[in-house]
């Protein structure tokens, strides 16, 4: 049977009183009492100056059209494809996408694959090449069209996503791979997650600075020991900064298979915005360098 996983941080902190509240706010006081209720203070939306106040200010102030696509899931494997030969990454093979999951009940794949909704984050299942889309997976995933992540949290570039269901090849064959998540601020790196053991009770997540020097911060999900850098970190590093160059920030995810470099998916919104990094200075380090869009604002 498929293995199923629910990376739940953000919507274990933001427990269910507050999901409740938030939802009867309008847009800027919602976005002000999930930033409270992650962070323990108000963000300055008028002129943010950290990491997290710029994420809140782009969900609730940017509407460019470079933007409108980013948490679509297929558009950004268009995004990746255009850019990869550049970029020199690969990109997971599309083996059906559609509303219908029933669609494809009872199909065996010729390879390990990963089901996921086009239009949101965190929800995933795996099957091995020997398993098909059964009954179960069809019930278990029924809801996955029904909600919309840009309804609690205000992302507007969720809602801006195709409602359908995604169905790729699972990078690596299946084996449990790094996340690495490069911070991208106008086409430079600023900082590199690392995340081990993602949808899993272990999971673990480091910093470090495109030099692979350890970056001593934690959010959310616990620090781990030390990761060693990959032995195609530059390649890594240059395939973020085509990937992100467009947008004066963006997160890009990528995975490594030896000397391969796997395109994983695009970021606008890390953790909403609501999350705390520990320490907090990290959070002003990032932010400033981040130069928000003048023409957004």
């Amino acid at each position: 049977m498929p293995r199923s996983r629910l990376n739940g941080a953000l919507r274990s902190h933001l427990q269910p009183a507050h999901r409740r509240v938030a939802g009867l706010l309008p847009p800027a006081a919602r976005r002000r009492y999930l930033y409270l209720a992650g962070q323990g203070r108000l963000p300055r939306l008028r002129s943010p100056q950290t990491f997290t106040e710029k994420v809140s200010w782009r969900i609730l102030r940017d509407r460019r059209p470079e933007l409108a696509w980013t948490c679509d899931k297929l558009a950004m494997k268009d995004h990746a494809h255009r850019l990869r030969d550049e970029a020199g990454v690969l990109v997971p093979e599309t083996l059906w996408a559609g509303d219908d999951l029933a669609a494809v009940a009872g199909r065996v794949f010729d390879r390990p694959w990963v089901l996921k909704p086009n239009h949101r984050s965190g929800l995933v299942r795996f099957g091995a090449a020997s398993d098909v889309v059964d009954a179960a997976t069809v019930a278990a995933t029924r809801d996955w069209l029904r909600d919309d992540q840009n309804a609690l949290l205000g992302e507007w570039a969720y809602s801006r996503a195709r409602k359908l269901f995604l169905l790729e090849e699972a990078v690596g064959g299946g084996e449990p791979l790094d996340d690495y998540k490069f911070l991208v601020f106008d086409g430079e790196v600023a900082a590199v997650q690392v995340d081990r053991g993602r949808f899993t009770s272990e999971q673990t997540r480091c910093y470090y600075t495109p030099a692979w020097e350890r970056i001593a911060v934690e959010l959310v999900v616990p620090s781990g020991p030390p990761v060693e850098a990959p032995a195609n970190l530059a390649a890594m590093l240059r395939a973020a900064e085509v990937l992100g160059r467009s947008f004066d920030f963006m997160r890009v995810d990528l995975y490594t298979t030896g000397d391969e470099v796997w395109f994983g998916e695009l970021t606008p919104y890390p953790s909403g915005g609501c999350m705390r990094y520990e320490p907090r200075a990290f959070d002003a380090w990032l932010g400033a360098h981040w130069t928000l869009p003048a023409s957004a604002r």
